[in-house]
């Protein structure tokens, strides 16, 4: 007589062998979720340690500029002794206000390209010319010649409100948008004819005129409070201009104006009484 073995049930053998071959993988594949976790967090650490190691580098190139060519000149300049200006320019991102392509010169002291024959003026005459301002903290200013919006963001550390107009429409929004993104919530940003001001928010207590005019506007007399100081750069020809800090009086015509340096800025743009080149 012959004896079969019974043989196990076919979905019993099938059900072994698919438990046998699962667990492998999924042991394989559990492993490597750890390991990617960890190589996206170090990825991670990585890019926010350069970025943060860039700041700190930018940092410390705007407080070198602060105290090599601004707090100490090396040359025969007169040095910027007010301490919240100082500060103000220790703080502010100078490198955000230029191109990229350009971001290198950020902190070097001279003037930088931003477009539309236009220039972001040197650090140390931003300085200068806003220490001359005498600015208090309450204070309201406006800036003629926004640019690329860094004198503004200098001055929006300084005092309550800053107003700044711009006849060049694409630096004027780019500027808008730029002061925003930074957290420059006292900063209001136009596009117009600067020659004329801004009577609506006049009078201010303080002027900042950031190109050359032959002549100081008198829109702007107009709009600066009794007491009010404007910074302003004058003169016949480009290559012939004078900073001018005028004092008002009690009255439009009690005006005391003080020549302070040589300078050379971009002309005043718009509808009105040109500089002669």
């Amino acid at each position: 007589m012959t004896y079969t073995m019974p043989r196990k049930p076919k979905s019993i053998r099938r059900e072994a062998t698919v438990s046998a071959v699962s667990k492998p993988r999924r042991r394989k594949i559990l492993g490597l979720q750890p390991l990617r976790a960890a190589a996206l967090l170090a990825i991670i650490a990585l890019l926010a340690g350069t970025a943060l190691s860039q700041q700190e580098n930018w940092a410390r190139q705007r407080r070198q500029l602060v105290e090599r060519t601004i707090a100490h000149p090396r040359d025969l300049r007169d040095p910027v002794r007010a301490p919240r200006v100082l500060n103000a320019m220790r703080r502010v991102p100078r490198h955000e206000f230029v191109p990229p392509s350009l971001r290198y010169q950020a902190y070097e002291d001279h003037p930088v390209p931003i477009g539309h024959g236009q220039t972001i003026s040197q650090p140390y005459m931003v300085a200068k010319m806003t220490e001359l301002l005498e600015l208090k903290p309450g204070d309201r200013v406006l800036e003629v010649g926004t640019g690329s919006g860094y004198q503004a963001a200098v001055l929006a550390e300084l005092v309550r409100e800053v107003y700044t107009i711009e006849i060049i429409e694409p630096l004027g929004l780019a500027a808008r948008l730029r002061l925003e993104r930074l957290g420059y919530e006292n900063v209001e940003v136009r596009v117009g004819d600067g020659y004329y001001g801004w009577p609506d928010q006049g009078p201010f207590d303080a002027i900042i005129v950031t190109a050359w005019s032959t002549h100081v506007p008198p829109p702007l007399v107009a709009q600066l409070k009794p007491g009010g100081r404007m910074v302003i750069p004058v003169g016949n020809y480009a290559f012939q201009q004078n900073l001018i800090v005028v004092r008002k009086g009690d009255s439009p015509r009690d005006l005391r104006m003080d020549s302070v340096m040589p300078v050379v800025f971009v002309p005043l743009l718009g509808e009105h009484p040109k500089p002669q080149e």
